[in-house]
């Protein structure tokens, strides 16, 4: 059975949030201020990391590190010269 999952995290300014749709196959979306940005799979509960930019000048590159399990996915932003940061669930 395929669920989505929603997390959310403010840096920088800007806004990066991540759908997270589990099942054997795992997709990861990334928007970066509401538009679509970034797009990685994996299967199972294997990690995956996902590199955007935040639209800085210049641009900042900063990665997604998505664990979909085992139990609820987690999300972590990664962004250079700051300690990896939680992503905040969404209930929607």
């Amino acid at each position: 059975m395929r669920r989505r999952h929603h997390f959310h995290i403010d840096h920088a300014g800007h806004s990066v949030s991540a759908t997270v749709e589990t099942g054997h196959r795992v997709e990861v979306e990334l928007l970066v201020d509401g538009k679509e940005t970034g797009h990685g799979t994996t299967r199972g509960d294997r990690p995956v990391a996902v590199r955007v930019e935040l639209p800085t000048e210049p641009a900042t590159p900063v990665t997604v590190r998505v664990t979909p399990g085992p139990g609820v996915p987690r999300c972590v932003l990664v962004a250079p010269g700051a300690d990896p940061m939680v992503m905040s669930p969404r209930p929607y």
